[in-house]
């Protein structure tokens, strides 16, 4: 959800429940339909705060889920470019190999699984260059003493380049449960009934209005912000992108030159084999 469709969703939310005020208070008494208003808005208090308490604790978990898949992806990216320098460590065959494989690791991730990602598709697929690099891995054999440091500085780097692609994917589904949801949505049509009672024929419609629209003007809004920190890949402001691949990949691709390693690229500019 970008931020156009967020504040159209936001102020239809509240012009439909400011219309359902000032319907309702048409017909309502004077003084509202409390007859004690002190009490009554004691109620509502404890109402709003206890769904503020659980709303912002939910979207505090929401926001390290967001912020996990961010520092995830940033990590992966990181750990792609280690492992292009410790490959030219390897024997030229091989090193040139994984050279072309990480490369291609890197398309996958930006070309193919970042839109998965979007499109919520990606679910336990795993990346098909993390399982070619492991094969090529597997078949060698370290021959002296600094193959020996390069291939278990690899296996190092392999370990965190995976951990790292788990908390990346790790927010594509969404960390909050669907009786969650529920119980929000509950919670504040509660709070939206409850409103209603408040309506008061001798106050001006304007009062009503803003007794209304700025309750449900907050509630939507946090809600909203709760369902982008728990959906974090997409299209739209503050969304995470492969921006640190991209940068990754420019990285490698200028190093390679400098050091004059021309390796061959086994895949097209999606990451998909050739």
């Amino acid at each position: 959800m970008n931020v156009v469709i967020g504040v159209l969703f936001v102020v239809a939310v509240t012009a439909l429940t400011v219309t359902v005020m000032l319907v309702v208070r048409k017909r309502a008494p004077e003084g509202s339909y409390f007859s004690d208003g002190d009490r009554a808005s004691g109620v509502f208090g404890v109402l709003a705060t206890g769904f503020a308490v659980i709303l912002g604790f939910i979207i505090f978990l929401a926001f390290e889920s967001y912020d996990a898949s961010r520092t995830g992806a940033e990590t992966e990216a990181l750990a792609v470019v280690q492992q292009v320098e410790t490959a030219q460590f390897l024997p030229p065959e091989i090193g040139e190999e994984l050279t072309g494989m990480l490369i291609c690791y890197a398309r996958s991730v930006i070309g193919t699984e970042w839109p998965a990602m979007d499109a919520g598709t990606l679910g336990d697929a795993f990346n098909p260059w993390g399982a070619e690099l492991f094969r090529t891995m597997r078949a060698y054999e370290p021959e002296t003493a600094a193959e020996q440091s390069a291939y278990d500085r690899w296996m190092d780097q392999t370990g965190a380049r995976e951990e790292a692609r788990i908390d990346r994917v790790h927010g594509v589904e969404g960390v909050v449960p669907l009786p969650i949801w529920l119980g929000l949505f509950v919670i504040a049509a509660v709070i939206f009934a409850y409103m209603l009672f408040f309506a008061d024929r001798a106050e001006r419609a304007r009062t009503q209005a803003m007794l209304m629209g700025s309750v449900t003007f907050v509630i939507t809004l946090l809600l909203l912000l709760l369902v982008f920190f728990d959906n974090p890949h997409g299209d739209g402001v503050g969304r995470l992108e492969p921006t640190a691949m991209e940068r990754s990949l420019r990285l490698v691709d200028a190093a390679l030159v400098v050091a004059g390693v021309d390796p061959t690229i086994p895949c097209d500019g999606d990451g998909r084999a050739r």
